[in-house]
């Protein structure tokens, strides 16, 4: 949530840091503003909503000079309004921040009553006052801005200017994404590598408790203690053309387009058909740990718990091991019994989400291993976790995930069939079929993917104007079901519910008419006839139903009222196809009902607060 960019250098830095902001707008925000050290001191243009207004803004304004950061903002403390808009002022100090300060009330007494006057509601504007009083003491920049978060409990992630030292920029972090970027005569910060990547792919990822100086020629980092750390730059292969639309209306449709590619990407160099076997040492498992573990749990939030509930399937029905799933913010909330022998899967698209992170850390403390995946290179999750088994489905822009999901799973069904492989719960032929599966599974996509968009653009005209819809599916259905409904109500504000086909009559049979769409997962496979049966009982409460079905399944498809095909492949696969119609089914609704599809309302890409 909320974004941060700064650049220190000769280039003027308005224009810079308008592109970096635009280029983070993905992580959802409500306002936006500019601090940039000009002639007479440190100015700072804010405005509420879109980024356009903010530009407008500037050009009454005018925002000269070669050093500045700026922000995005998510309200968490007070409003969306101009004057809770970061940056925020106190004195000569100039501040940007991401995250949640837990005691701000506290520290907010403590400098009223020492005579300091707050002009917002926001926890923010308590850390400018702080790193000013540091100043006001004589302190510089950098150690005003360490001693001032000595008093700062929760997470931020922090960029902070000073009329006194114009040439430099301070940033830290704990808890909240933060990353540093290096080229010739300039250097930069941001909360996510895309704001960066026209600038530089040289990029330091910043740990937790670490403070930063940042100069043209280059940066300083330290502890917050004072103990120098040395780190050097990564190469971050993106490119800035890989953020770009392409020509497709929404980067959400983009991103589903580029499914097939995101696997081929994401499977290159994994999949030993010789062997029928997954050749990775990035699971960081030994043989002789596969076979010790005892449990595996997977923690995740959103759309990645939606991905961890097809990883338990697999799991338990082909490696034989017992697996649960965890919302991650759930299972912090509860002292879960956990420790050695168990291997944590922490599954998070950017490798910052805060309660995957934490509930991951919780779980290592106690003894568990953690296996993170992820994709990107370098992010919070990863680099806490014992080791890392990343995807490579490149940016995703769009708020909502696709490719990223996709990949999931393909990882996800990857360490399933190394670890059934190693614990001899799959044999060679087993391996074999789902090896060649997953390695056809691109082109099988791609092959229908684009008359799968014609048809369901079709479909949608009798199907968008619904207020209720109910997705049903059993078995690796289910947690696409769970997938298709989250979707339509991320980006359509449809109502829609996911469940287990078995459980509609437990209780959402009753909302069942002529006017609730119901959107049925049809794979051939050890469901397919409770699954039918579960159809006819809706249509026998004149719901109308569309079957994602086999191609050729002509007995599922004459009891829907409309159907999309898919590609039959090996039931455990399954999940690749079925998701694709889901995902453009609410594409498509959101396109005709005109709502913002790549950044719907409340919505951020990275959940960076609890």
């Amino acid at each position: 949530m909320c974004g941060i960019v700064g650049h220190v250098g000769d280039e003027q830095a308005t224009p810079i840091l308008l592109d970096g902001l635009r280029r983070l707008e993905y992580r959802g925000y409500d306002s936006a503003g500019l601090a940039v050290h000009a002639k007479d001191g440190i100015e700072i243009v804010r405005a509420v909503g879109k980024l356009r207004n903010l530009e407008k803004a500037l050009l009454k304004e005018g925002l000269p000079g070669t050093v500045g950061i700026g922000h995005t903002r998510w309200a968490t403390h007070g409003r969306p309004s101009e004057v809770n808009a970061h940056p925020h002022i106190a004195g000569p100090v100039a501040v940007v921040h991401n995250g949640i300060i837990e005691n701000h009330l506290e520290l907010r007494a403590e400098l009223e009553a020492s005579g300091f006057t707050m002009s917002s509601d926001t926890d923010t504007e308590i850390i400018a006052h702080l790193i000013h009083r540091e100043t006001k003491a004589g302190h510089e920049l950098v150690t005003a801005s360490r001693r001032a978060l000595g008093h700062v409990q929760g997470a931020y992630a922090i960029a902070v200017l000073s009329e006194k030292e114009p040439g430099r920029i301070v940033v830290a972090k704990s808890a909240s994404p933060l990353v540093i970027g290096v080229s010739r005569g300039a250097t930069y910060c941001a909360s996510d590598i895309p704001a960066l990547l026209p600038y530089t792919n040289q990029m330091v990822f910043m740990e937790d408790g670490e403070i930063a100086v940042l100069e043209a020629e280059g940066f300083t980092l330290t502890k917050l203690d004072g103990t120098p750390v040395s780190r050097r730059p990564r190469n971050i292969s993106w490119s800035p053309v890989m953020a770009e639309k392409d020509g497709y209306k929404h980067f959400m449709l983009k991103e589903i387009f580029e499914q097939p590619r995101a696997l081929e990407d994401t499977l290159r160099g994994r999949l030993d058909r010789e062997n029928a076997d997954i050749a990775t040492p990035e699971i960081g498992l030994s043989e002789e740990d596969a076979k010790s573990i005892r449990r595996v749990i997977l923690l995740a939030c959103g759309t990645s718990h939606h991905a961890t509930i097809a990883g338990r399937y697999w799991i338990e029905e082909l490696a034989k091991v017992p697996a649960i799933t965890e919302l991650a913010s759930e299972f912090r909330g509860r002292d879960a019994v956990i420790g050695e022998g168990d291997l944590v899967i922490a599954v998070s698209q950017s490798g910052e989400t805060i309660d995957t992170l934490m509930a991951a850390k919780e779980a290592k403390e106690r003894g568990a291993k953690v296996l993170a995946i992820a994709n990107v290179n370098g992010s919070a999750i990863p680099r806490m976790a014992d080791a890392s088994f990343y995807t490579h489905a490149g940016p995703e822009i769009g708020v909502a995930s696709t490719k990223c999901f996709i990949t999931q799973l393909a990882n996800l069904l990857m360490f399933t069939i190394w670890l059934g492989r190693r614990r001899g719960t799959i044999d060679g032929a087993q391996a074999g079929e789902l090896v060649e599966g997953l390695a056809r599974i691109p082109q099988v996509i791609s092959e229908r993917l684009r008359m799968t968009h014609l048809t369901i653009s079709d479909i949608v005209r009798d199907y968008a104007d619904a207020r209720d819809v109910l997705f049903l599916g059993r078995g690796l259905g289910y947690p696409m079901a769970l997938e298709g409904a989250l979707k339509l109500k991320e980006i359509s504000y449809v109502h829609a519910e996911g469940y287990a086909a078995g459980e509609m009559k437990h209780g959402p049979i009753a909302l069942l008419d002529a006017h609730v769409p119901v959107i049925v997962l049809m794979p051939k496979d050890k469901h397919y006839e409770r699954v039918s049966s579960n159809l006819q009982e809706a249509r026998a409460r004149e719901a109308r139903v569309l079957g994602v079905t086999v191609a050729g399944d002509t007995q599922g498809q004459a009891l829907c009222e409309r159907f999309v095909e898919v590609a039959e492949t090996h039931e455990a696969l399954s999940p690749f196809v079925m998701v694709v119609p889901l995902q453009l089914y609410a594409y498509c609704v959101a396109d005709h009902k005109g709502t913002d599809v790549d950044q719907p309302r409340n919505l951020a890409k990275t959940v960076t607060v609890e």
